[in-house]
């Protein structure tokens, strides 16, 4: 058994990053934080609403702020959102303190799991998501783990699992 008792899931918008950390939090009976969940309950307001009449540099201390109320948590599968891990802070936190893994999911996957409904707000724009998705693929090439986002999700905790050593 592997001495890992934290794991980060970062990826873009639609790899599975909340369905996966209940699946494995499930598995492994460890405790799950979802990030986006946490900050529409301190804040009482979506996501999409808090970037709406807030603006995205709001989103981000906020986003900040519950990573580090995060950090003490021991066996724990952390979602983080789709930007988390693109700070560099952030990434640093995270890459110290657990086994962070990259839900790598192709850019066709991204486009039909994530809904242009305004729920996500950097999704509606549908060539802005794109830039984004290929920004963003830089950082989370820094997880210590990769694995392919586009299988069933009992299927990407089972690699994962394996991938580690459990």
């Amino acid at each position: 058994m592997t001495d890992i008792d934290k794991i980060y899931l970062v990826g873009f918008m639609g790899a599975g990053k909340s369905s996966v950390a209940r699946a494995l939090g499930r598995r492994l009976g460890w405790r799950v934080d979802d990030v986006d969940e946490r900050i529409e309950a301190r804040e009482k307001q979506s996501v999409a609403d808090i970037f709406r009449l807030r603006g995205e540099g709001y989103f981000r201390a906020v986003e900040r702020e519950v990573l580090i109320g995060l950090l003490p948590a021991r066996h724990s599968i952390v979602a983080t959102g789709g930007g988390t891990f693109v700070d560099p802070d952030n990434r640093a936190r995270m890459l110290a303190d657990g086994l962070v893994v990259w839900l790598d999911a192709p850019l066709e996957t991204a486009i039909a799991r994530v809904p242009r409904d305004g729920r996500r707000p950097l999704a509606a724009d549908r060539a802005r998501f794109t830039e984004l998705f290929w920004a963003r693929r830089a950082a989370y090439e820094l997880a210590h783990v990769r694995i392919d986002a586009s299988r069933p999700i009992e299927e990407i905790v089972e690699r994962l699992l394996d991938q580690v050593g459990w």
